[in-house]
């Protein structure tokens, strides 16, 4: 979807012909700037002054020390206020991922900064939680009395329990992910702090050699996480930071390590169709790939075809390319993966594809699917379509991200955005208080918190905005984290589009009646493209007249073509009337496919 502003036309009599040279869309750039709202909304221990979002206060300043461990800082998971390792490590690897990968759009969009402080608010923590080359402090919380009350992280009275691996308590996984997240971090922050940098990859370096050195699952060590965050496996984190490593270093031994254990570790074997905190195969298929078309494969080219092979699985599941064996949609056209927070992992897919699609370009490839070449442009239209969703684009012209268009939802279940602040509230909110007197409120929640996507609607596109619904209406970090990258690339797409719309705008007829002269105005709109225009959806503001031509929606101000007229031909034209004294109309193309 595409949505145009063509500002108020401004004219009287005669003709004029406006063609608009720039394609707004939707405004990815402020998505963009909600979305890293959101993990300062997230944020927990002591928080600066430049803190954004003024509800939130200081939380959890004593964590980790009944165990006599600094664990203050970090991010609060979702809705609750568990420190998970492994989900929070996986969002500072993409927050970190997009912050390099799309530098250039980023930093145009003046964002560096804040998508900086995001990725740094987590290397922060993460290196007080690694206190020795072999122990890393991997959770703080327990989920379950955690979940048995409603209360602002400012007044948390529950355990805050720190949880640690070490080489008798192994977390290959945790540990894998958490170097990864370092050594992506270093690269993102290597053009701003060279010493820092250096410092976040030491502690990757070393986080590595402990996971691979001492294997395990990380929830069999810390058995609470297990039914919050079950690991798969370890092998795909193993292979994720050894990727990341190699491209952080320039090291062969890491790249060598990818390659040796491509087969045992399922680098090569594994096919997958989702991407997430817990599988990271697709994510490791396309990093590779990556160095492969860049290329740096030498003499392990041959391996890293495979790798390619299996990232081309990927991106042609979600393109419906893969001779059937494709990924499960909507039908108003959204990833589908499972029912609980299903957004993340089409916000995940959608970086991915994003991300491939520019390393094709760069190298002037195409994408080999089953069913014939693919070029670039396509998996950016896949991850355009997927973020057009979140923020409107569906059978419910709902946007999933908060705060973001002119209907998203407002019963979020979210602990502190439900709760007044404690700044408007300053008496303690007690365990069951909350739920008693905020989580069962009808009414929506008192603070907005801004850029949270949430869960996301069911696989037929249905979504209950109810607090209690937690699988739609709770946001996590890991579905969040993908979205920077994402929404910066579509905002400097949008940017440079051209829109294949004319307009052509007449006054036909002028009387006065009294001290008031009407104009009738009749505006023709030809397609100037090489394409159909289905769904042209327009806004017409300050309308005092009728209006002939146009159907009007449910939605205020918003106007479609005729049910005949709903496809504009190449070449084609149609128009529409409308009658009123005063000042124009002001007409907005919102959208079109």
């Amino acid at each position: 979807m595409k949505s145009l502003n063509f500002g108020g036309l401004c004219l009287l009599l005669g003709v004029l012909v406006l063609e608009a040279l720039v394609a707004e869309g939707f405004n990815y750039g402020d998505a963009l700037d909600k979305t890293l709202m959101f993990f300062e909304a997230q944020r927990s221990g002591k928080l600066p002054a430049n803190q954004r979002v003024k509800w939130r206060g200081d939380s959890g300043l004593k964590d980790g020390y009944l165990q006599g461990v600094n664990m203050v800082g970090g991010y609060y998971d979702a809705g609750d206020h568990v420190k998970f390792g492994l989900p929070m490590a996986y969002t500072v690897t993409m927050l970190a991922w997009g912050a390099i990968d799309f530098r250039k759009e980023i930093t145009e969009l003046d964002q560096m900064g804040n998508a900086l402080w995001s990725i740094r608010w987590g290397t922060e923590y993460f290196m007080k939680a690694h206190t020795q080359p072999n122990v890393l402090w991997a959770q703080v919380g327990d989920g379950d009395s955690d979940h048995y009350c409603w209360e602002r992280a400012e007044d948390m009275t529950t355990p805050r329990t720190a949880y640690k691996l070490d080489q008798n308590h192994p977390g290959s996984d945790l540990a894998g992910e958490t170097a990864a997240a370092l050594a992506a971090s270093a690269l993102a922050f290597k053009p701003y702090n060279s010493s820092y940098s250096n410092l976040l990859l030491l502690h990757a370096k070393q986080l590595f050699t402990f996971a691979d050195k001492y294997r395990g699952l990380y929830d069999d060590s810390i058995q609470n996480a297990k039914q919050f965050y079950t690991s798969s496996g370890y092998s795909d984190e193993l292979l994720w930071a050894a990727a990341w490593l190699y491209r952080a270093t320039d090291d062969e031994y890491f790249l060598k390590y990818v390659v040796d254990n491509a087969v045992y570790m399922g680098g090569t074997g594994w096919a997958v169709k989702e991407f997430s905190w817990d599988n990271k195969y697709a994510g490791v298929q396309i990093l590779l790939s990556q160095i492969l078309l860049e290329g740096r494969g030498g003499a392990y080219t041959s391996t890293l075809k495979q790798y390619q092979a299996k990232a081309n699985y990927f991106a042609c599941a979600c393109l419906q390319k893969n001779d059937g064996y494709n990924i499960q949609k909507t039908p108003g056209g959204l990833m589908y993966v499972r029912e609980w927070n299903n957004l993340q992992y089409a916000s995940a897919a959608a970086f991915l594809l994003a991300v491939y699609s520019d390393s094709l370009s760069a190298a002037n490839a195409k994408l080999t699917c089953p069913e014939g070449q693919i070029p670039p442009q396509a998996l950016l239209d896949f991850a355009r379509s997927q973020a057009d969703y979140f923020l409107g684009k569906n059978p419910k012209s709902m946007s999933y991200l908060v705060g973001y268009g002119q209907q998203y939802p407002i019963h979020v279940h979210h602990r502190g955005s439900s709760i007044a602040s404690i700044f408007s509230l300053q008496s303690t909110v007690g365990c069951v208080q909350g739920f008693e007197t905020w989580y069962r409120r009808p009414e929506g929640n008192p603070n907005v918190i801004h850029g949270a996507l949430v869960g996301g609607p069911d696989q037929n596109d249905n979504f209950s905005d109810d607090r209690s619904n937690y699988e739609q209406t709770e946001p996590t970090l890991s579905g969040c984290a993908p979205l920077v990258g994402l929404f910066s690339k579509l905002q400097s797409v949008s940017e440079t589009a051209e829109i294949p719309v004319e307009f052509l705008h007449s006054i036909t007829k002028t009387w006065t009646v009294g001290p008031t002269t009407y104009y009738r105005h009749r505006v023709i709109i030809k397609n100037k493209s090489e394409k159909p225009i289905k769904d042209l959806k327009l806004v017409v503001e300050g309308l005092s007249g009728s209006v002939w031509g146009l159907n009007p929606t449910q939605q205020r101000n918003i106007y479609e073509l005729p049910q005949w007229q709903k496809v504009l031909q190449p070449g084609s034209e149609c128009s529409f009337v409308y009658v009123q004294g005063g000042p124009q109309a002001k007409v907005t193309v919102q959208s079109y496919n």
